[in-house]
């Protein structure tokens, strides 16, 4: 099964739309990269027009922001305390954009999307 970002098959009313052409490549989308805690994992993936995004897989570290001193600080991820994406990442462990992680010094909430960004990126909460 293809993950397709195109128009979808029903109506609000419920009523089909009548296929008028094959789904596209350019239209297929991506499983999500679910970013656990773990030894640090990288996939590189090729997009359209031969870029690169990088899925971070795994990581145990996080580029965490202090606001007081406007520094940033390596520091590593313990667990994930809070996600809006989904309530069941917590228990998973899953890092996504919003979600607030514990770290060594405190926790903090993630500002980058680790799946296409590469690199987890926080601020202190």
């Amino acid at each position: 099964m293809v993950i397709v970002q195109s128009r979808p098959r029903l109506k609000a009313s419920g009523g089909r739309y009548k296929a008028y052409r094959k789904k596209k490549m350019y239209e297929m989308g991506n499983a999500p990269a679910l970013t656990k805690i773990d030894e640090r994992k990288l996939k590189l993936i090729r997009t359209r027009g031969g870029r690169t995004k990088y899925r971070l897989l795994k990581t145990t570290v996080a580029n965490v922001l202090d606001t007081k001193t406007s520094k940033y600080e390596k520091v590593k991820v313990i667990q994930v305390m809070e996600n809006p994406a989904n309530r069941h990442f917590i228990r998973r462990n899953i890092i996504t954009k919003g979600a607030i992680i514990k770290t060594d010094k405190g926790n903090a909430r993630v500002t980058s999307r680790p799946g296409q960004d590469g690199t987890v990126n926080a601020v202190f909460v």
